[in-house]
């Protein structure tokens, strides 16, 4: 009897286990999806000498996009996302290793249920990455050569994510989205 007492607690427990997902409360989304829809005014280049001196590289215009998960199902004011920030990771996109460190920056806007969020000249990158190695190397006082690979030139892969919360409180967030750029001195 035992026995088959502890039999039936393991495959409950399992079952149990196995049909949680720890993050479905963070990644519900009270009912919509966030989607990164449009991207106009990429760069697929910089000086990084240039950039510098500017103190950022951006993006012209992004577009978020708040879709609702059921398509049959009703939208509501409650299902407006809040965006509250954004992420950019780096990635080396030739045979380096070394990468900027990550941009994070809080973001006010509304993304409407069923409608988009327009962002426009998003710093896509700022001082911390341009003035840090791998990026720094390429700078004219440094020797212009990325001194890991012997390369003038640097290419990084841009990976985005938004966040946000809908107005009924769930968080939600964007698939990731990316696209690289070439930085010479």
């Amino acid at each position: 009897m035992m026995k088959a007492f502890k039999i039936l607690f393991l495959c409950l427990l399992t079952t149990v286990a196995l049909g949680c997902e720890s993050r479905t409360d963070k990644t519900d989304g009270g009912g919509v999806l966030l989607s990164i829809s449009d991207f106009d005014g990429l760069p697929i280049g910089s000086g990084v000498n240039a950039a510098a001196a500017t103190g950022f590289v951006q993006v012209g215009e992004i577009t978020i996009t708040n879709v609702i998960k059921d398509p049959n199902g009703l939208g509501s004011s409650l299902m407006n996302v809040e965006i509250q920030s954004y992420e950019v990771t780096y990635t080396r996109a030739d045979t380096g290793t070394r990468t900027p460190p990550p941009l994070v920056r809080g973001l006010f806007g509304v993304a409407p249920v069923g409608g988009e969020y327009v962002v426009e000249n998003l710093p896509v990158m700022d001082v911390s990455q341009l003035l840090n190695p791998p990026l720094s190397d390429l700078l004219f006082q440094n020797g212009g050569i990325d001194k890991e690979t012997g390369s003038a030139t640097i290419k990084l892969n841009f990976i985005m994510r938004f966040f946000g919360r809908t107005l009924s409180g769930d968080e939600v967030e964007t698939d990731p989205a990316s696209f690289t750029v070439d930085f010479f001195p």
